[in-house]
């Protein structure tokens, strides 16, 4: 018997090639998922400064806003990273998650019990909790997670990862955080497309802290 997937946190892929007596048996994929991304934007499309900077954003959410992302991520069981990105990542809520008193204390601990996948070429074992690593065809790998069992797969960053995976037609949903600044120059995650690639708005909401969130859903060729 071969198996071609691996398991994270009691899920198997669902590509499985069951070889016995000469014959070949397919098993059925499961539901595919859909990989959602979620993402912090200036107004004139920016997701960082020229060299990463964060300072522009707005980090005074409101109630509404709050609830807006619990909801995003109630369905989510599966955090995709890239490698530049991780560190920070995982280390911010690692330190959130052992401070009680933080209002977001119980967000951390989402972020940190979530299995993380981190795409990367230039390691080969990950010194972080919770995580494994993926190392091959970067759409095989992702079509890969999106079939197994359970919930949504989310995205955040870092700009580069998240660039390679659009062009890929890799992401479902966007959910642009548009903030009330332009910032003139910086990181974007269009700059990989060849092509226009047609997005179908769900919906757009308005918060009182000045961000406003863009939701989109990727359209069909």
């Amino acid at each position: 018997m071969k198996s071609d997937f691996f398991e994270l946190r009691g899920y198997f892929f669902s590509s499985v090639d069951l070889r016995k007596s000469g014959s070949t048996i397919k098993c059925k994929e499961a539901n595919v998922k859909k990989l959602k991304l979620q993402v912090q934007m200036s107004v004139d499309g920016y997701v960082a400064g020229p060299n990463g900077e964060l300072d522009w954003m707005t980090w005074h959410w409101d109630d509404k806003l709050k609830a807006y992302v619990n909801q995003l991520h109630a369905r989510v069981d599966c955090i995709l990273l890239g490698r530049k990105m991780t560190d920070g990542f995982v280390n911010h809520w690692e330190k959130v998650k052992t401070q009680p008193e933080d209002p977001n204390y119980e967000f951390a601990k989402k972020m940190c019990d979530t299995p993380k996948v981190v795409f990367t070429r230039t390691i080969d074992k990950s010194t972080w909790n919770n995580t494994v690593l993926a190392k091959g065809d970067l759409a095989e790998e992702v079509n890969k997670l999106k079939s197994q069992k359970g919930g949504d797969i989310i995205v955040y960053g870092g700009s580069n990862f998240v660039s390679n995976l659009i062009p890929a037609r890799l992401i479902d949903e966007f959910h642009l955080f548009i903030n009330p600044v332009a910032i003139g120059n910086g990181l974007t995650i269009f700059d990989s497309l060849e092509r226009k690639q047609e997005l179908r708005l769900k919906k757009a909401t308005g918060f009182d802290c000045g961000i406003t969130i863009l939701h989109y859903e990727l359209k069909e060729l």
